[in-house]
């Protein structure tokens, strides 16, 4: 997979050259001139060079364990080795390039220096291996965090998210836009919530998917699937793209079968389309006869723009006389920067596309153009914000009222992530992002839906596939699992209303929240059938309630809360005044240490039956104000279940609220610099002991 904006390395060629325009002077030093590994050299001396270069790796590769030891301590090796690297890396031969600065740094004694450490965790950050990268990113923030490059420093965090450390991606991500003077605001205002459906979505990986990189599912001719591949079907060894050792991505035709959206007897396109460079992301004219693709910008060579670097460019090919005529360029093609990823809308009138043309409002764009009943286009007019964000939006997909594509915008799943716009023609709504399982803590994109909007197919590098990127089926299932419940006071009956209402799943996680509305009913839907949930009803003045309940398959379940009104709550600090009881960082768990501490407080409330509790948890600055007010709900709540698990009647803990951070000790607000024990003293539950 290509490198996404929230830490995930795709190998792909369809989105390399948008990454390469946003990584600033590397970018402007490389062209991806070939995808082969070169920067100027003709294509025949390319193909010279690869069996030499191919075979001193492959050489290391079989020496046995003894052999590379001799070898690796041999003087000056280490350095001919980092020299080796660097070219590779310099020709962006990553997967060859990883595997020299592995050897360098895990078995010999060379220095772990800057330069080094960024150049091993980036090769393995662009060649897809996310573990292997945050490794060496880990190692390098360790030893040179005042130090570390912007461009770096952003691929680590989004490592980070690739690898499921979300808290930790959050805290970087905050010092980055620290360091480019933007607003901290954005990441606390970013909406999160998730595309609402009334189904649950089953996915599955296809047979069709290789070793390599699979993607760019399209619909064609009804029962059939066109998709990118970077299979190698010659019986000899195909040219390689020496990014990620892969060979060259060609177009692919498989057939659908069964109802579970499996695809099976894939074969090449079509020979005029497909050439020895890269083909990929595709889409089809209503009547089946015009196809629209992306590839390299070549003519009888690879062709550069002003900045050295051969861009993308979308062609056009016509099916006539049972085959598909010799492709031609778009006019809003250019030179000087790339243009991809068509998508042509349900009636045929426009298609939408991706650029990192100047004038966009991130590092890649989608755009529109409208085609007439010639195949002339209008000129390309930018979707607007409602779509796009500084970030990078990528693979559109239109259907009759909605705009599908992905885009690593903050707080996100993962890298790429799957969005919806509600929408037709040029205007869209804000997109939404599409939730599990469709999207992923890695890069989830191309997805495309079946007019039905029941079935469809995405692309995935997420764990557990057979390749790099694999092409998975959904099919969505009608979900009407509900919980539909009430509050009520429970002296009156009188319904409660705006009482917050949390939903919680297994092990406590927080899955959802809501408000009773005038009559005190609230709503949770779309729930996991034959799944046990927990609902905890609060409201200031009353007494929590909780409530275990059992989903069934496809029914409402319906759930009546009552809740207690506190008749009278003076504090209490003659009988005893209880400690705080303080958490580790991105932690709500209780140690021992503190668990002797609440003890105490047991105690205390089990020799004063006349006494209640009340419980305020609290964390520090660091990280996204959301995240942080989740958090400390979280320490609230664990505090609780803690007292409650001694043997303290739930009812006389009256709240356990979460304040996140906004009820600091000290000065350690956002942007202010402070030692770590300030910090720790800020993580923390707080207790009052009320007389009724």
């Amino acid at each position: 997979m290509f490198v996404c904006a929230d830490g995930v390395v795709m190998k792909k060629l369809i989105l390399l050259i948008f990454l390469l325009c946003s990584l600033g002077s590397i970018s402007q030093e490389l062209a991806l001139s070939g995808y082969d590994g070169t920067s100027s050299v003709s294509e025949t001396e390319s193909r010279a060079k690869e069996p030499k270069t191919t075979a001193f790796v492959k050489h290391l590769d079989g020496l046995d364990d003894k052999k590379l030891d001799r070898y690796l301590r041999k003087r000056g090796i280490a350095d001919q080795l980092i020299d080796k690297g660097n070219e590779y890396f310099d020709k962006m031969w990553y997967a060859e390039a990883a595997r020299i600065f592995d050897l360098v740094l895990e078995k010999t004694d060379a220095e772990h220096t800057q330069q080094l450490l960024s150049r091993a965790g980036d090769s393995h950050y662009y060649a897809g291996n996310l573990e292997k990268a945050y490794q060496w990113y880990h190692e390098l923030h360790l030893l040179y965090k005042d130090s570390i490059r912007e461009d770096t420093l952003f691929n680590y965090t989004q490592t980070l998210k690739g690898t499921g450390k979300y808290q930790r991606a959050a805290s970087l991500t905050k010092i980055l836009r620290q360091k480019r003077d933007e607003p901290l605001n954005e990441l606390a205002n970013v909406d999160t919530h998730t595309w609402e459906a009334t189904y649950t979505v089953s996915i599955k990986n296809l047979e069709i998917n290789s070793p390599y990189s699979d993607f760019s599912p399209m619909f064609h001719n009804g029962s059939d699937i066109v998709y990118a591949s970077a299979k190698d079907t010659s019986f000899l060894t195909t040219r390689r793209y020496r990014w990620t050792n892969q060979p060259f991505l060609d177009l692919y035709l498989a057939h659908q079968k069964g109802e579970d959206g499996g695809l099976s007897a894939p074969e090449k396109f079509s020979r005029k389309i497909n050439t020895k460079y890269h083909e990929a992301s595709m889409s089809f004219t209503p009547d089946q006869k015009t196809i629209y693709f992306t590839r390299n910008n070549y003519g009888k060579r690879l062709k550069r723009g002003e900045n050295g670097i051969n861009h993308l460019k979308i062609y056009r090919s016509e099916f006539k006389d049972g085959q598909w005529t010799k492709a031609e360029e778009l006019p809003f093609n250019s030179e000087n920067y790339s243009t991809g990823h068509p998508a042509v809308s349900p009636d045929g009138t426009k298609m939408y596309f991706v650029s990192d043309r100047p004038g966009g409002y991130g590092e890649t764009d989608i755009y529109v153009v409208d085609i007439d009943a010639n195949g002339a286009f209008s000129q390309p007019k930018n979707l607007g914000q409602t779509v796009n964000t500084s970030a990078k939006e990528m693979f559109p997909y239109a259907t009759q009222n909605a705009l599908y594509f992905s885009s690593n915008r903050p707080m996100g799943f993962g890298g790429l992530d799957v969005y919806r716009s509600d929408g037709t023609n040029e205007t869209f709504g804000v997109g939404v992002n599409m939730g599990g399982p469709i999207n992923s803590n890695r890069d989830d994109f191309s997805y495309i839906v079946d007019p039905s909007g029941q079935q469809g197919y995405f692309a995935s590098n997420r764990k557990g596939g057979k390749g790099d990127d694999d092409i998975y089926s959904f099919r969505s299932i009608p979900n009407f699992n509900t919980i539909v419940g009430s509050v009520a006071n429970k002296a009156s009956g009188a319904a409660l209303k705006e009482a917050d209402i949390s939903l919680y799943g297994k092990a406590g996680t927080l899955l959802n929240n809501t408000v009773s509305d005038t009559t005190g009913t609230y709503l949770f839907k779309n729930l996991t059938p034959s799944t046990a949930y927990t609902v905890v009803a609060t409201k200031n003045g009353f007494v929590d309630d909780t409530v275990s309940v059992q989903t069934r398959e496809n029914e409402n379940i319906s759930v009546s809360q009552y809740l207690r009104e506190v008749v009278k709550e003076e504090p209490i600090t003659e009988v005893y005044q209880p400690s705080n009881v303080y958490f580790g960082f991105d932690s709500y768990k209780i140690t021992p240490t503190y668990a002797q501490e609440l003890d105490k407080l047991v105690t205390v409330l089990k020799e004063n039956k006349t006494l209640s509790l009340k419980i305020e948890s609290h964390t520090d600055a660091i990280g996204p104000e959301a995240y942080n007010k989740y958090l400390s709900d979280k320490r609230a709540k664990s505090t609780r279940d803690y007292i409650v698990s001694q043997g303290i009647d739930p009812a006389r803990v009256l709240s356990a609220v979460g304040y996140g951070e906004e009820r600091l000790l000290n000065d350690c607000s956002n942007g202010t610099p402070c030692p770590p024990d300030q910090h720790r003293l800020n993580r923390r539950s707080e207790f009052i002991l009320v007389a009724e």
